[in-house]
């Protein structure tokens, strides 16, 4: 599998190691969590839009040749959850590594998202949009078994009725990983039209189609980033 396109760039905000990487999301994806771990947060970009699956979701559920003829990667993500439609330049994607040990570490793996729910909703903030941080429980919802940003899990950010900040976690021995996007742009219509409908419709007890997909409101991605890395920077 090819790697990232594009040499990775580093910097750093407050105590926190900062990675740009450019490239297909599989790689993306892929990215191992160094042996020796560090704050760290991981930009990335893909390079053209992409359907990733949750790890329990079945491959059958996408139309492969539609989608290499659509010029749109499909691959899958180690977390669970739903299906997420990536656009390069419509969603922010940024992973933050937290070592285990660190004062942002928390044994609780539901608890342990909230903090970093708090601060994509600064951010939000910081640029105009209000939000409120989910706690408790994963709520699927009818389509959340589906799509991602149709349900709901401990530390997702809602904007105007909508969830805007999707997030998941994979945990080694050494840190814990957060995946978290923002949806910046509606939903692309290719996203649906690359599913098996029946099998969507299997997944969700209906229709798949019948109901809105709940997507991001259009924001400007790059402020957004700069307004997360500057909260993250407090931390």
């Amino acid at each position: 599998m090819s790697g990232p396109e594009n040499a990775p760039t580093t910097g750093r905000v407050g105590r926190w190691s900062v990675t740009r990487t450019r490239g297909p999301a599989a790689s993306l994806h892929e990215r191992p969590v160094p042996d020796h771990v560090v704050p760290s947060v991981w930009v990335h970009q893909t390079t053209r839009p992409a359907l990733v699956l949750g790890s329990t979701q079945p491959l059958e559920l996408v139309h492969i040749d539609a989608a290499a003829a659509a010029g749109v990667e499909i691959c899958r993500r180690r977390s669970g959850g739903g299906l997420v439609p990536i656009e390069p330049e419509s969603n922010l994607w940024v992973d933050v590594v937290v070592p285990s040990g660190d004062p942002l570490w928390h044994d609780d793996i539901g608890r342990s998202f909230e903090w970093l729910g708090r601060v994509w909703a600064d951010a939000l903030r910081d640029i105009g949009v209000e939000s409120t941080v989910t706690v408790g429980r994963w709520q699927p919802g009818p389509l959340g078994r589906l799509w991602c940003f149709a349900g709901l899990g401990p530390g997702e950010v809602v904007a105007r009725g909508r969830k805007v900040v999707g997030l998941s976690q994979r945990r080694t021995r050494t840190a814990a990983r957060f995946q978290t996007m923002a949806m910046t742009a509606p939903h692309p219509p290719w996203a649906d039209v690359l599913l098996d409908a029946d099998r969507a419709a299997a997944l969700t007890d209906g229709d798949p189609s019948s109901d809105p997909i709940p997507a991001g409101m259009s924001l400007d991605r790059h402020d957004l980033e700069r307004a997360l890395l500057e909260r993250i920077a407090e931390r």
